[in-house]
């Protein structure tokens, strides 16, 4: 089984804490956390993902709003550029230790924080890389140090 991520969901997920939009949005990343952690695999979607889905019932969700889809964008080249790899629609990428360290170091250097501009969440993202990722949900705040981290597990869906 694989989790369902949007692009710009690479980069919430690094610094999800628990809070989120909504009770059933929150407990349903959460579970969604516990999976990633376990080293579930990523299937690279677009549009609404399984983050997303608690919130698909309202057809007005910000899910489906065009300035999502360009955040989705702009985090698949922040993060192709990051990793090497072209984050595209049906890419499958296992979220291990060396995966997320590389991306956290990106994140707290702000090499993959476009799709970041005008987000809500920004300030509590900054805050939470600003204290080495304390406390996140998805991966172990440092697994290893991110020089390591050279390599990633990914394939295309066929």
């Amino acid at each position: 089984m694989t989790v369902r991520l949007r692009a710009h969901h690479l980069l919430c997920m690094l610094t999800f804490v628990g809070e989120g939009y909504n009770p059933a949005f929150t407990a349903n990343y959460r579970r969604l956390a516990e999976r990633l952690s376990a080293g579930e695999e990523i299937e690279i979607v677009h549009g609404p993902d399984d983050i997303c889905a608690p919130l698909l019932a309202d057809a007005e969700a910000h899910c489906f709003r065009e300035s999502v889809g360009l955040r989705d964008k702009a985090a698949a080249l922040d993060v192709s550029a990051l990793l090497g790899i072209a984050i595209v629609e049906g890419l499958v990428i296992r979220p291990d230790a060396a995966f997320l360290a590389k991306l956290r170091e990106g994140f707290s250097k702000h090499s993959v924080r476009g799709a970041c501009s005008g987000c809500e969440w920004s300030t509590l993202c900054d805050r939470i890389a600003g204290v080495g990722f304390d406390g996140v949900l998805v991966g172990s705040a440092r697994p290893i140090r991110p020089e390591r981290a050279i390599g990633t597990s990914a394939r295309r869906m066929e």
